[in-house]
């Protein structure tokens, strides 16, 4: 098994979700988040934002497969790649938990 550096991690969370535009409703969540150091109200709000960046590459999507006047190729695109990658980084987050949860559960007591 594989040594997950908890630290790391967290950091690399930390810098995600620095990078992900957060809804202006769970901003004031997020700073106290950020400074209280509670990891699960992050993982929350870093599911939220996949999830809203989901919504919005589909939206665009939609839009510019009905044809919208302002739907434009490039900003779709970038949109749905960027859903794809928050999407595939959650995944992997969550795959790094659950691997470090297994790793707990099988220590001796």
């Amino acid at each position: 098994m594989s040594q997950i550096d908890v630290n790391s991690l967290l950091s690399q969370m930390r810098q995600l979700s620095t990078q992900v535009r957060m809804p202006e409703t769970s901003f004031t969540n997020a700073a106290s988040a950020s400074q209280g150091g509670d990891f699960g109200a992050l993982l929350r709000q870093s599911i939220a934002a996949v999830g809203q960046n989901q919504m919005e590459a589909g939206k665009l999507a939609a839009g510019f497969e009905r044809g919208d006047a302002g739907a434009d190729l490039g900003r779709t695109m970038v949109a749905v790649q960027k859903a794809d990658l928050s999407l595939r980084a959650m995944t992997e987050v969550r795959n790094k938990l659950v691997d470090a949860y297994k790793d707990i559960m099988n220590m001796p007591v």
